[in-house]
């Protein structure tokens, strides 16, 4: 046991206490017991093997239904009287349908519609918590009432605004105006993009100084009516038949206020007043909207949609849009949009300001995977500061509320640019940066560099500087502000314990046990049927989801384990029981162990079900 405890003080792994240590085998051997200890003799095998050989035989007999529904067997039983057996019949039926190519959003999935639809109509989780006595829905009147006539979830995709993007119909009035600024020469000896940004920059401050001066000659800026007249003549008038009709197919209800007319200047944009708020960062696949609503619960004061696509949205994929959903309980919520050229992002910045309701945009310039930076997008745009200058320009021109931009250290491991280009997007017109201290080609193998933040803080003031990277307790969050940021973004620490949001703002550690621990993953299970829906497609959706979240929140190591507090980010954690069998389940890293806690919450998986984490990026290197 003591070479254990001396093993487990090794670097780069944390330091559990000797009791609790174990290795490998015995680790999966308690697992594989259901929590007792194991004697390790021949009867437990033979018993494993007797229950083994059971679920195989269960497995056969859905497969065997899964086959063919009722109408394929009888005309496979009719064509088996030719003298032809009865499977190569069936291998005849299903010639055809495996030849069938797949189509459109399904080519690229796999079907999740179950073949054994005739014999288990609904998953066994829906029956149990969802319907009542002749599988009518369970309905709690007393939270119907409560939220009739509420929308609990926001920024939904209309179809007809779906209808118009894809038809192309939607108009991008303030986009076109500044990208044929762009193309339009300009004198001096610099380029367009340059100098026309600069120019309109400069006339909004003039407008905000002296607002009087040269209102009605700007189109952008119309000439109030006089009191006592009726402004709906003046709105409803347009200099062209093509502005015309622009302005009649935007519907408006109500009296026409000055915001209808007159175009928000820079000094007259809401500002974004976070600073020390607790910012749970914009994560891909797992920060989704049930996860968000768990944070939200701990502390979390703001809160960011996933990275979006602006190209996906521009062509009004709802399953682009779906990111951009808003639950009632953000109060602060923003979006993260990714793309690499101006023309693209300067629209979806239009668009996103006249359809859905968000507190911010948040710019990626911080993806560091191949896929997003091979096209110019994420970390590319630290080294593409034309174009970088151009989209942050352009979407502040078009945006009413504020503008922010994440970025990383840089590209490269051992050169850091992040300073050479903060006070540029202070000038350019951001409300806000946030720096995460690693480069891209470091990834997560090295700690964020906080030294560097602090230096970036200074050069960024008075512009807001949030600093993220390795906080998973309060000790590092108390650190991290004392480095000089406006306030913290956290990512990681959030997946791996969401209740970090908790331990910050009441200065503690959590010991919080694994039925607490276990409660949290039931909310969440509830919160995604309530998202994705309670359907076989719902419940498979919430299990992919709630799979990839354990992924992260098996690197937990229990308060009342460690030898020493806190735990730090980038430490292993060794092979440990835990100090009951749930806590002990919830600490593996085995895939099949993750499958078990999900079946104890949404029933048995389909047959011939793989997960396989989407995010691998090692921390423990």
């Amino acid at each position: 046991m003591a070479a254990a405890a001396v093993a487990a003080v090794a670097a780069g792994v944390a330091p559990v206490r000797a009791r609790f240590l174990a290795s490998k085998e015995q680790f999966h051997a308690y697992l594989r017991a259901g929590g007792e200890p194991s004697s390790g003799g021949e009867e437990e095998k033979e018993e494993e093997e007797e229950e083994e050989e059971k679920v195989k035989e269960k497995k056969e007999e859905v497969s065997s239904c899964q086959g063919e529904p009722p109408a394929k067997r009888v005309k496979s039983e009719d064509l088996g009287q030719d003298g032809e057996s009865q499977e190569d019949a069936g291998a005849e039926e299903k010639g055809p349908v495996e030849r069938k190519r797949a189509r459109g959003q399904n080519k690229s999935r796999p079907c999740m519609k179950p073949n054994h639809y005739e014999q288990s109509r609904l998953c066994p989780s829906v029956t149990q918590a969802h319907l009542g006595d002749g599988y009518q829905n369970i309905v709690n009147t007393d939270l119907a009432k409560q939220w009739e006539g509420k929308s609990l979830v926001r920024n939904n995709l209309s179809k007809d605004l779906q209808h118009q993007l894809r038809k192309k119909k939607f108009s991008f009035k303030k986009a076109d105006e500044y990208l044929r600024g762009l193309a339009k020469p300009h004198g001096g000896g610099g380029k367009g993009g340059k100098a026309t940004g600069r120019s309109t920059e400069e006339q909004e401050v003039s407008n905000c100084t002296t607002p009087q001066e040269g209102l009605g000659d700007s189109p952008e800026c119309p000439v109030l009516p006089e009191q006592g007249e009726d402004p709906k003549p003046d709105a409803v008038k347009s200099p062209s038949p093509a502005a015309g009709d622009e302005a009649s197919s935007v519907k408006t209800a109500g009296p026409v206020t000055d915001e209808d007319i007159i175009k928000l200047r820079i000094c007259e944009k809401k500002k974004l007043e976070i600073q020390g708020k607790l910012y749970l960062a914009p994560l891909t696949t797992c920060g989704n909207l049930p996860f968000r609503r768990i944070c939200k619960r701990f502390g979390a004061d703001v809160t960011c949609g996933e990275m979006a696509v602006c190209t996906n949205l521009l062509q009004g994929q709802s399953s682009e849009w779906a990111l951009l959903k808003r639950h009632h309980t953000e109060d602060i919520f923003g979006v993260q949009l990714e793309g690499a050229f101006p023309d693209t992002m300067t629209k979806c910045a239009e668009l996103l300001n006249q359809t859905i309701e968000v507190d911010f945009v948040d710019i990626n310039v911080g993806c560091p995977i191949d896929l997003v930076y091979k096209k110019g997008g994420g970390c590319a745009l630290m080294t593409r500061s034309n174009k970088f200058e151009q989209i942050v320009r352009g979407m502040n021109s078009v945006l009413d509320v504020p503008l922010t931009v994440k970025i990383r250290t840089g590209v490269q491991e051992k050169i850091n640019v992040a300073h050479k280009i903060i006070p540029k997007i202070r000038e350019w017109g951001a409300s806000m940066v946030t720096l995460h201290g690693r480069s891209r080609e470091q990834r997560y193998t090295r700690g964020a560099d906080w030294d560097y933040i602090a230096e970036c803080a200074k050069i960024a003031s008075p512009m807001p500087l949030f600093g993220n990277g390795d906080i998973l307790s309060y000790e590092d969050a108390n650190r991290a502000m004392q480095m000089g940021v406006s306030g913290i973004m956290i990512a990681r620490g959030a997946l791996i314990k969401p209740w970090l949001f908790t331990e910050i703002k009441e200065q503690r550690h959590w010991d919080i046990s694994s039925s607490e621990r276990f409660d949290i993953l039931k909310d969440f299970t509830n919160y995604g049927l309530e998202h994705w829906g309670s359907d076989t497609q719902g419940v498979e959706k919430t299990r992919k989801f709630l799979l990839e979240w354990l992924s992260f929140l098996c690197r937990y190591i229990p308060v009342g384990l460690l030898e020493h507090l806190p735990q730090k980010i980038n430490e292993r954690p060794p092979y440990y029981m835990g100090r009951d069998y749930l806590e002990t389940l919830m600490a593996s890293q085995n895939v099949d162990d993750w499958i078990k806690i999900s079946e104890l919450l949404l029933g048995p998986v389909p047959t011939n079900f793989t997960f396989l984490p989407k995010h691998k990026a090692n921390s423990y290197r």
